[in-house]
């Protein structure tokens, strides 16, 4: 089965300090994939990484479609401006920008699909409201709209579900099984380890570097669970990555391939 995305001694960070390190693996296309580990672990760096939000310290991420329109990003609710001035009919519409461009027209057909987009996620009749007077699960299931309006191959989600009710969690997790069923390809990166446990066939643990990854039973141990949690605690946040310069200097411009990074377990 081909790769939609393939890690490759993969460091990410921020200002020269690592917050995700020696990651090696591969996603298959088709994959639902649950992303866990405590505060801290580097989810949402992955994540950023994935999206090309930043660049490696290190090592690569390779893409099976290079196409970025086929990537599709939801970042943590914290991360959204809720006070700026647009309805949600407007903002689910951004979800198409790549296709119709910057200045480009929304014509009969492409309204069709904002329509049945908001239809989808259970927000008919809200499409003049601005988004400052949502709530937090009307806020979620405005963003997932537009995440089915990109029609994305690979969809990544930063904490779709935190503090939104049920019921939406349940109505957005059922777009989530739409998608998988159409074998695209889904990270998700979550908190509640006993829903991963129900509803997610492959699960990364994550703390900082990888502590396990593949089939959830497998992975989610209460062992490799402390031992997430311990290497978090002990992880130093001031940390520089040891990467090596010959190496760097070969490296593809905007990215250091296959560059080495070493940061010892405590």
């Amino acid at each position: 089965m081909t790769a939609a995305l393939r890690f490759r001694n993969l460091t990410l960070g921020y200002d020269r300090h690592p917050a995700v390190h020696h990651l090696d693996g591969a996603v298959e296309s088709g994959a639902l994939m649950a992303v866990v580990g405590p505060n801290g672990a580097g989810k949402s760096t992955l994540f950023k990484g994935i999206v090309g939000v930043i660049k490696p310290l290190a090592g690569r991420i390779e893409r099976g479609d290079p196409n970025p329109q086929n990537v599709a990003y939801l970042p943590q609710a914290a991360e959204i401006d809720r006070t700026f001035p647009i309805n949600v009919y407007d903002m689910v519409s951004m979800g198409l920008w790549r296709r119709a461009g910057t200045f480009g027209g929304i014509d009969r057909g492409a309204r069709s699909s904002i329509e049945q987009a908001i239809a989808a996620v259970g927000l008919a009749g809200f499409e003049n409201r601005a988004i400052a007077t949502l709530s937090g699960g009307q806020m979620q299931r405005m963003l997932f709209a537009r995440l089915l309006l990109q029609d994305a191959r690979v969809i990544v989600l930063d904490e779709p579900f935190n503090a939104v009710d049920a019921k939406t969690s349940a109505d957005l997790f059922d777009l989530v099984r739409r998608w998988h069923g159409e074998r695209r390809t889904v990270l998700t990166a979550m908190h509640d380890i006993d829903f991963v446990r129900e509803n997610f066939p492959e699960t990364l643990l994550l703390a900082r570097e990888p502590v396990a990854w593949g089939r959830t039973a497998n992975v989610l141990t209460p062992e490799n669970l402390l031992a997430a949690r311990r290497m978090c605690e002990a992880f130093d946040q001031q940390a520089e990555p040891c990467v090596d310069e010959q190496t760097s200097a070969l490296a593809p411009r905007g990215e250091l391939a296959d560059a080495a990074t070493h940061q010892p377990r405590r």
